[in-house]
């Protein structure tokens, strides 16, 4: 099943209608404006994806088991300052506490926005990188290694480096990034993230809750907790 057309996803992500999705700095997030999210895209049209190589890529970027009970999604900006506080406070415990444990599915949804003017080659090269399976190996490296492109002119060799580092074919990598074989899958996590009325990066979907930003650790432990007793109770 494809994450970017899961009717789960567009149901998590429907809470943020429901619920409000305000946020400012204090949150320990970036806000986001309809008009910044729009601007964010490129104004060059997105090539016609490739289906097998979306699906791979989609599928890259959950992990957790199939059979875990609960989703867990992140809507993200790799250049986002609150985004990689959170990673670097957060995701590892996150991760070793329920989703190596089968307590959760965890997924990655881009969000680069315009006021970053890197994010968008940073999501491609996560995305050309999943669609190898090494998205959250570059997920990782992407948000330790911030400070090195974010505010580079030309952040792509550095990029190309990263993706080296975790093992990609060079080749592939190249040819995806050059050709944007991933922006109609990143355009599509943009639309479903502004449908569902997204006003900040991170936010995550956790259930039929929501937390903006980059909030305690402990926090999302009472959350999540809460949404697995929850979703065991019926």
């Amino acid at each position: 099943m494809d994450l970017v057309k899961a009717s789960a996803l567009a149901a998590a992500l429907a809470v943020c209608v429901s619920v409000g999705c305000g946020s400012s700095s204090s949150d320990r997030a970036t806000p986001v404006s309809a008009s910044a999210a729009v601007a964010s895209r490129p104004t060059t049209p997105a090539p016609k994806g490739d289906t097998a190589l979306d699906r791979v890529a989609d599928h890259a970027r959950v992990e957790g088991s199939p059979t875990a009970p609960l989703w867990v999604i992140e809507i993200s900006d790799f250049q986002c300052p609150f985004c990689r506080e959170w990673h670097d406070q957060s995701y590892q415990a996150i991760k070793s506490e329920y989703v190596d444990t089968g307590k959760i599915r965890f997924a990655y949804i881009n969000f680069p926005l315009s006021i970053h003017k890197n994010a968008w080659p940073a999501a491609e090269a996560a995305m050309c990188a999943a669609a190898q399976g090494k998205f959250w190996p570059m997920h990782d490296s992407l948000f330790a290694s911030q400070p090195r492109w974010e505010n580079l002119a030309n952040p792509q060799p550095t990029l190309d480096s990263l993706a080296m580092g975790v093992g990609v074919s060079l080749d592939a990598y190249t040819k995806c990034v050059m050709q944007h074989q991933m922006r109609a899958l990143i355009q599509g996590d943009m639309d479903r993230a502004d449908e569902s009325g997204v006003q900040a990066t991170p936010t995550f979907i956790i259930g039929t809750a929501k937390i903006s930003g980059a909030q305690p650790l402990d926090q999302f432990r009472a959350v999540i907790d809460a949404q697995l007793a929850k979703v065991k109770a019926q």
